[in-house]
């Protein structure tokens, strides 16, 4: 690291990025040399290269925004955050779907290689501070979460979905670009910071800066999942194998939020009465129809896939709040949901066994006396995903509900608030599942230790996290407060 630093310092602040590329490399490489029974050695460098990047990383954390590439890529308080929240969402999902990967023959280097390419994509979204960097970091993202929903080759349903979510994805995409190439034409830039001071030369009455900010909000609206451009969600969530789905649910969440910061707030934050309203609208037909159509649902994972629709709407309301409160308790929902996620799916997971996907919501039944303590899990998983206290989901609810009174909104957090009772069903259905009901099939859980030690720590971390819930939100606040053009 000393070496790199007296030899090209410019390149400094992205050794994060530089070490998941090369790392990924080699493991494409050593794929082709190392026979079927070393297979496990991809698997360990591939934690491996996620905890030397979450070192290389916090080595700076907290130091002043650093910019290389001619400005086009920073490394700030908000970039370390995200990734490090990345890393570590990425790894427990390589652990909980060790078995499951190796069951169905899909425990293979590509898939290694294409979970670290799509973190890469991840990484350099956090940090972009381009419109080139950030397209860059969105397609291969995307283009790695393409092809894993196929990785699945003789699935008929996965070959399916993987279609449906690359020409949904395409679509959103050109909308997306044909956005950034309107702010261009009338800025006369591509740098996030030099778009902001020409949409404050320009004013916000600018017809076409008043185009430019509705196909990015369709960008923006398909990576979240939210309505009208949630119809890629449950489809994909059921139609991947689930340690696929699992990787979808948790951490392109934290990009997508990192594309709403840098794009919306730190390039677009004068246009924020145009995109608020329409923020507004997704918001609430979000939260309105996941947790309405999610109460009719028998298949567990699309169940989970209309909770996240759902979920994606509270998170908006934190950014429709346009402050730094309301950006820091957005942040801390999407850090907060995506560890829900991984801990509901890891279950199914855990659940599922060769030849058997649980995936069904009977597949639940009787839980409670096959296995208390995943039981238990269980219950504190969808305790937290229904927003009730004391967990961590409770916390992040009230923290954007909070958000959007301060800000005036306060018949949007009356919707929200009764929207969330009506969610509470759906979760508190599978709870009644596992402790009420008799168990239809007495399988054994053959999980090995480690994934269930790692999902013990995830569940319990949503209680326990309780007395650094202040200092959480704190730590997301001075993240928001290192976007330059922040109001």
């Amino acid at each position: 690291m000393n070496l790199l630093t007296q030899s090209y310092p410019d390149l400094v602040p992205a050794v994060p990025e530089l070490f998941v590329l090369t790392m990924a490399c080699i493991i494409l490489l050593l794929d082709l040399v190392l026979s079927v029974r070393w297979r496990n050695a991809s698997f360990l460098l591939t934690l491996y290269t996620l905890l030397g990047a979450s070192l290389l990383t916090l080595q700076d954390i907290g130091e002043a925004g650093r910019y290389t590439f001619n400005g086009m890529f920073v490394d700030d308080l908000l970039s370390d955050v995200l990734k490090v929240g990345t890393y570590l969402l990425v790894a427990c999902v390589l652990v909980y779907s060790r078995r499951y990967m190796l069951e169905r023959k899909l425990f293979r280097g590509e898939y290694f290689v294409l979970v670290l390419f799509g973190v890469l994509g991840m990484m350099v979204l956090a940090s972009a501070s381009h419109m080139l960097t950030l397209y860059m970091g969105l397609e291969l993202m995307a283009l790695s979460l393409y092809t894993l929903v196929a990785l699945q080759r003789d699935s008929r349903t996965a070959i399916e979905a993987a279609m449906k979510y690359f020409v949904l994805g395409a679509l959103a995409s050109g909308m997306l670009l044909y956005g950034i190439s309107m702010l261009y034409g009338v800025t006369g830039t591509l740098d996030i910071a030099g778009v902001a001071a020409g949409v404050r030369a320009k004013g916000v009455d600018n017809l076409t800066l008043g185009f430019a900010v509705v196909f990015v909000i369709v960008g923006i609206g398909f990576k979240l999942g939210a309505v009208p451009f949630h119809m890629w969600v449950p489809d994909v969530y059921e139609g991947a194998p689930t340690s696929v789905t699992l990787y979808i649910a948790t951490a392109p969440k934290l990009a997508a939020f990192a594309i709403i910061m840098r794009l919306l707030v730190g390039g677009l934050v004068d246009m924020a009465g145009m995109w608020q309203d329409m923020l507004i609208l997704l918001a609430v037909v979000s939260i309105a129809l996941g947790n309405v159509v999610a109460i009719s649902q028998s298949n567990i994972k699309r169940m989970l896939a209309y909770s996240t629709i759902a979920h994606m709407g509270f998170l908006l309301l934190g950014i429709i709040a346009n402050s730094e409160n309301g950006f820091g308790s957005a942040m801390f929902y999407a850090l907060v949901y995506s560890f829900m996620s991984l801990g509901a799916f890891g279950v199914i997971l855990l659940l599922s066994d060769q030849g058997f996907e649980a995936d069904k919501l009977e597949d639940f039944r009787g839980l409670n006396r096959r296995s208390r303590w995943l039981a238990l899990l269980m219950l504190i998983l969808m305790f937290s995903m229904a927003g009730i206290p004391p967990t961590a989901g409770f916390f992040a609810k009230m923290a954007v509900i909070q958000a959007v009174i301060e800000a005036g909104q306060v018949w949007l957090a009356v919707v929200a608030v009764l929207f969330a009772v009506v969610g509470a069903y759906y979760y508190l259905r599978v709870v009644k599942l596992m402790y009420f009901d008799d168990p239809d099939q007495q399988r054994d859980i053959t999980a090995g230790w480690d994934a269930r030690l790692l999902l013990a720590g995830n569940a319990l971390a949503l209680v326990l996290v309780l007395p650094w819930i202040g200092a959480l939100l704190d730590l997301c606040a001075a993240a928001i407060r290192a976007i330059p053009a922040l109001p």
